[in-house]
């Protein structure tokens, strides 16, 4: 059962702090511009989450949310974090896990992929939303 496996994986998963300088200087993605050797502070990943305990890291795979997301993307997913139209989720729809844009109108509700090659999926009784999804770590160079 793939809610079970997550909680399994939530007992076992040690909280670990990786602190990492953010520099000062933002990176214009126009015109190259001179680097500044002015680090801000320490930045660590952990500050960005309310609730450790209910969140975890997956890797994304498939092209369904592309161009916002892409295969072997970094998700940060949190559970505790309630689910509004137009968050990006982590659902099981079907039985399998899916990342897609939360859609609500009235009582009706949907799955929306970002690739317009992908059909949306209506949310059914069996379909559970998981978590949200707060940050998305890409690697451009890949």
């Amino acid at each position: 059962n793939v809610p079970d496996m997550f909680s399994f994986i939530a007992r076992f998963a040690p909280i670990r702090f990786l602190p990492r300088p953010l520099a000062l200087a933002r990176v214009p993605a126009g015109f190259p511009s001179p680097a500044e050797d002015y680090i801000d502070r320490q930045l660590d990943l952990n500050e960005f989450i309310e609730h450790p305990a209910a969140t975890f890291f997956f890797r994304l795979e498939g092209d369904s949310m592309e161009p916002l997301m892409r295969d072997g993307d970094l998700l940060v997913v949190d559970r505790a974090k309630t689910a509004r139209s137009g968050h990006v989720v982590v659902a099981v729809h079907n039985d399998e896990l899916t990342v897609k844009r939360l859609r609500q109108s009235g009582k009706d509700a949907w799955l929306e992929p970002e690739n317009p090659n992908y059909p949306h999926l209506p949310c059914s009784g069996d379909t559970e939303i998981w978590g949200v999804v707060l940050i998305n770590l890409h690697w451009p160079s890949q």
